[in-house]
């Protein structure tokens, strides 16, 4: 590590999470101002009462103070603002399907049985993304086709009487005017899909194959360069799809050049969606090559071309309109059975793959491992196709009846099992509702019944002498461990009442619709739950587009699935991280060109994942002297629970472990137990031994194993390895220091006290604590010597050197003002240590706030203050 020297600055990059946030308040500044950027991805700094960008605070690291220039990257402008960003909503299902491919578990390379079921899952995932494409504009034309243009304005019809009878009696009028919204549709669709964000940073990212666990986190998250003619078959399939609805369907195989051109286009686009596969970064060898040659950019525009021809001629010599369309029940019935056996498959095809993979994780304990065994992708690709169809569904059902006609207008028999679905669906998941949130609330009524004598170990050392924080945090703890905990199980009951409800509507559809299954009250559940899904969803999408507010939280849903570049589905709306992540490694890379300059990159959140990524970026881009300079700490992560578990091939463990031992215990990771979103990072398996709080994580040196057991900070925070555990509620105030009462949860990270020293800690300019490496033999933690008193340990403050069954048995002291109390007046006050018995009580511990011989960086300024005077 580089010595500092009187020179010595640091720059703290600040990346914020989901929800979207101000400069200002991404900088905890009453004021900010652009330094950089293009106005998308935008670089900001605090400023002045002239609007001019200042630096920040200074950064206390140890008995010294170091300058900091405070900035922050705001990108929450590419998830939400505006009404074309709104309607992003309406693609959520193909961006779940996108996200899907993400999930897949990562294949063993010296396996081949291993690499062959992830190019088959592969395949498998992009074909059901057609399929819902497909789907998607089947849909739309049975609405404008079929159910206006066929029977709503067939001549003598008593439907939207103020079209006259002359237009009605031209088939071509229109079937023209039904099905130029369709080529619309498309024709935005395609736009969308090539629309990418620009990186004004130097492009330095190389093709990597999205199936191989990467070294480093998020090495393999880079565009794919098959994307385009991803694009062109998925818009030759959907204008093939709507022209062969229109002359019979699928299954009505006829002699009409024009049903034998549809029927070859979807051929193709089926055949080269499965058989494109990821950038390899590797030699070509002769199939990828021949077929990204017969996939090339003219091939391409021939192939548009000619559906785009097809559709038009449709269009122009529809054949007769008088009723229900022939081929609109084939049509939907093909693409949903094709579908259904899609899900199927990959989800049976899943399991062989998952467990050729957990090799890779089966030394993880298993609140680290991948959820359900790395079959998480089966399950949000299910809700995909669910969410496809019934948007579909809900819009022709909610038309026909806005359309309020004396004569019926029919739809496809299909239309039946999707309300018979949707109406299992529904009153399945009412049935897991009322199962589910009955025993969260008892569990939890018992858990605020026993808060009194049921405080955890880590709460009561955590919040050592105060005991109304400690039932304030205890109860926050559990309910926020039990969110951790369960919020992957949601998926998984999704998954089941979708497969119940599939098995009910096959059984309904084969066996004739039962009386129990086709009754009424079952339908009209179906339709009703339909109808609320399409009228919701435009709702929410027209208050987005019209309300800031609304759109903020709209903005969570493109924040969580468009992180991930277009892989399985390409219309899906730009991917942000990969303008985000090129833009922050290559902006701290422009202030490491300053030799006195360190860089910490600092992410909240969703903002974790980026800071995360761009820092290992970074590091594989730097010598290895450049290196030591560079620092990241995250706040509120999921860079433990969740990422790793749902996307085990693009952030693993073991490249999360790499990643800390690269930077050498400069990664430091602000963490609450109240937290229901974020949690630990570097450490597990952690328990109250002998008054001291240990457990298993990441060590410096790029292994993991036991660590040394947590050291108390100047601010109450326990640092365990890498994590620094903050107390919520906050001990303080502090004077010359913001402070936010109450259980702050997964907000509100910088205004605690410890904020500061892990930056410093991760700039190097601090070391956490004097014995923080590996034991050299004994993995047992030795019990705490007998002493009364309490000492300090390294510097960063005080370990309990008191075993919590000693401390139960000494009286709670009333809270003082932590600002104003004096270490020594507590170190007379505090009574002798009483004979040890076992603890049948809550632990309460004494006040430590400012350990003897210690104090607190903002203390001491104010201390030099005084004395200047």
């Amino acid at each position: 590590m580089q010595v500092p020297g009187p020179d010595t600055r640091v720059v703290e990059l600040r990346v914020h999470g989901i929800l979207g946030t101000t400069g200002d308040e991404l900088t905890d500044a009453v004021a900010s101002v652009d330094v950089a950027g293009d106005g998308v991805g935008r670089i900001v700094r605090p400023a002045d009462r002239l609007r001019r960008p200042v630096p920040g605070p200074m950064l206390s690291a140890g008995d010294r103070s170091v300058p900091r220039i405070v900035e922050g990257y705001v990108w929450g402008n590419m998830t939400s603002g505006g009404p074309a960003k709104a309607t992003w909503a309406l693609l959520f299902p193909f961006a779940l399907a996108n996200m899907a491919h993400w999930m897949l578990p990562p294949a063993s390379m010296s396996n081949p049985v291993s690499r062959a079921l992830s190019a088959v899952l592969r395949g498998l995932l992009r074909l059901a993304a057609l399929l819902l494409t497909m789907l998607f504009v089947a849909q739309l034309t049975v609405v404008s086709l079929d159910l206006v243009a066929a029977q709503c304005l067939q001549p003598g019809t008593p439907c939207m009487d103020f079209v006259p009878e002359a237009l009605r009696g031209l088939d071509l009028v229109r079937a023209t005017i039904a099905l130029l919204p369709i080529a619309l549709v498309v024709l935005l669709m395609h736009r969308l899909s090539t629309v990418s964000w620009q990186v004004s940073a130097p492009k330095t990212d190389e093709p990597r194959h999205s199936a191989r666990a990467p070294m480093l986190p998020g090495a393999n998250v880079v565009s794919d360069p098959d994307t385009p003619a991803l694009r062109a078959l998925h818009v030759t399939a959907a204008l093939s799809t709507a022209a062969i609805l229109v002359l019979g369907g699928p299954f009505a195989v006829s002699l009409d050049p024009r049903w034998l051109v549809a029927a070859g286009l979807l051929a193709i686009a089926l055949a080269g969606t499965v058989a494109l596969d990821d950038p390899a970064g590797m030699r070509l060898d002769g199939r990828e090559r021949m077929l990204r040659t017969m996939l090339g950019r003219a091939p391409r525009r021939v192939l548009m071309t000619a559906a785009s021809v097809l559709l038009a001629s449709v269009a122009l010599l529809p054949g007769p309109l008088a009723g229900p369309l022939p081929g609109s029940g084939s049509t939907i019935d093909a693409i949903t059975g094709a579908m259904v056996i899609t899900c199927v498959a990959v989800a049976v095809l899943l399991v062989p793959a998952a467990l050729l993979a957990r090799p890779g994780w089966k030394s993880c304990p298993r609140p680290l491992r991948p959820w359900a065994g790395g079959w998480m992708s089966a399950p949000v690709l299910m809700l995909a196709c669910m969410l496809g169809s019934g948007f579909g569904a809900g819009l022709a059902l909610s038309v026909r009846e806005a359309l309020n006609t004396p004569v019926e207008l029919r739809l496809p028999t299909a239309y039946d099992d999707v309300t018979v679905f949707w109406g299992a669906t529904a009153v399945l998941m009412v049935i897991a509702a009322a199962v589910a949130v009955p025993w969260v609330l008892v569990r939890r009524w018992r858990d605020e019944r026993h808060d009194n004598d049921d405080i955890p170990d880590e709460v009561a050392l955590l919040h050592a002498g105060r005991k109304q924080d400690q039932h304030a945090a205890a109860n926050a703890w559990k309910w926020a461990d039990l969110q951790r905990r369960y919020a992957h199980y949601v998926l998984l009951v999704i998954a089941g009442v979708l497969t119940v409800s599939t098995a009910i509507t096959l059984v309904a559809r084969v066996a004739g619709m039962p009386a129990w299954t086709g009754a009424p009250w079952l339908v009209g559940v179906g339709v009703a739950a339909l109808a609320t899904l399409a009228v919701g969803l435009l709702r929410m999408v027209h208050l987005a587009a019209t309300r800031r507010d609304n759109a903020r939280y709209l903005g969570v849903l493109c924040d969580l699935a468009l992180f991930w570049p277009r892989e399985a589905h390409p219309v899906v709306p730009p991917c942000y991280a990969l303008k985000v992540i090129p833009e922050l490694a290559d902006r701290a890379a422009e202030h490491l060109t300053d030799p006195n300059t360190r860089v910490v990159l600092v992410g909240h959140s969703q903002g974790s994942l980026l800071a995360a990524v761009a820092t290992a970026r970074l590091l594989e881009s730097l010598p290895e002297a450049d290196r030591e300079r560079v620092g990241l700490v995250t706040a509120g992560s999921q860079l433990q629970w969740a990422y790793p578990r749902a996307f085990p091939g693009v952030v693993p463990h073991a490249a999360l472990r790499d990643l800390a031992g690269a930077l050498g215990g400069r990664w430091r990771s602000l963490c609450r137990g109240t937290d229901p979103l974020g949690g630990a990072v570097s450490t597990w398996n952690r328990q109250v031994y002998g008054g001291m709080l240990i457990g298993v994580g990441f060590r410096a040196d790029g292994t993991e194993g036991p660590l040394p057991a947590a050291t108390r900070g100047p601010t109450g925070a326990l640092v365990l390895g890498s994590d620094h555990w903050l107390p919520d509620p906050q001990r303080g105030p502090f004077s010359c220091r913001r402070w936010v009462p109450g259980v702050l949860a997964h907000t509100d990270y910088s205004g605690d006290p410890e904020w500061d020293r892990a930056v410093a800690m991760a700039a190097g300019l601090e070391t956490p604590v004097r014995g923080a490496g590996l034991p050299s033999t004994a993995h047992r933690v030795p019990s705490a010597p007998p002493t009364p008193h309490l000492h300090a340990q390294g510097g960063d403050g005080g370990s309990l050197t008191e075993s919590i069954e000693e401390l139960a048995q000494q009286p709670a002291e009333p809270e003082p003002e932590p600002a104003r109390a004096k270490p020594a007046e507590r170190e007379r006050s505090a009574p002798r240590q009483q004979g040890a018995k076992p603890r049948s009580e809550p632990s309460v511990l004494p006040e430590i706030t400012e350990p003897r011989g210690r104090t607190a960086p903002w203390e001491r300024a104010m201390a030099l203050r005084a004395s200047e005077h």
